[in-house]
């Protein structure tokens, strides 16, 4: 497939670099001037494109930016992009960082704010595994215990696309819902960031509870913060779990 990525930092990077190992014709963009974004094309075995030209000729574009980064983005960038291209929003919410976002605090479910911002669908994935995770916790299909990753959506088509990305990058896809029901794999949640398989996964989706999610996702960045050292990935992901009571304990 032809996908364009915008946006090259932890998460877009490593799914950049997933694609074209797995084949597909991968072109990004990101903020740095273009002899930077050539560098770091390079570095991920991409080809670097314009803003304009990421999302020209292209099957998915894949918007790895932070939420605040969003409205930031041309008006007009997706104007002349047919409506049968599947665009993906990887982003997560997190007040300290993107500041306050009324609507998301008062409720709105991220990608559904996100798709208003862009006046175009949008496929929530890739976003509830940390970027260790994305990067080395991969496996191949059929692997024992292979980690699953949450896609949602109101296009189901557009989400067996995806899906097969997701499988094409080392993880089993999980169907979450329509897009309304992406806050399942929003930060605060069991499925984000807690490492699980698919049986696991989607028993996660389910114990999700949206009231909870911000103060859970505001504890979890208050507590590692305070830690005297960042802790190491399994620490991490030991933590999360631990937030939620049926969650599994880390293997």
């Amino acid at each position: 497939m032809k996908i364009g990525i915008i946006g090259t930092g932890a998460i877009g990077g490593t799914i950049a670099k997933k694609m074209a190992q797995a084949g597909h014709e991968v072109k990004v963009n990101n903020t740095d001037q273009a002899d930077k974004l050539q560098t770091r094309a390079e570095e991920l075995g991409v080809e670097a494109a314009t803003l304009k030209n990421v999302v020209k000729d292209v099957d998915v574009i894949i918007l790895s930016l932070p939420t605040i980064a969003i409205p930031t983005l041309p008006k007009d960038l997706l104007a002349g992009v047919p409506e049968n291209v599947i665009v993906v929003d990887t982003s997560n919410y997190y007040p300290f960082r993107d500041a306050d976002i009324e609507e998301i605090k008062n409720g709105k479910v991220e990608s559904i704010w996100v798709s208003e911002q862009l006046g175009r669908p949008v496929v929530k994935a890739f976003n509830n595994l940390l970027a260790e995770t994305l990067a080395n916790g991969g496996k191949n299909s059929g692997a024992e215990d292979r980690i699953a990753m949450a896609v949602a959506g109101d296009d189901p088509q557009a989400k067996k696309v995806i899906a097969a990305l997701v499988n094409d990058a080392g993880y089993d896809a999980v169907d979450s819902g329509g897009l309304s029901e992406s806050w399942r794999h929003q930060p605060g949640t069991p499925a984000y960031c807690t490492e699980l398989n698919e049986e696991e996964l989607k028993q996660a989706i389910s114990d999700g509870v949206k009231e909870a999610a911000p103060s859970l996702r505001d504890k979890a960045i208050a507590d590692l913060s305070a830690l005297p050292s960042y802790p190491s990935h399994p620490d991490v992901v030991e933590y999360n779990r631990g937030l939620f009571q049926k969650n599994p304990k880390s293997k």
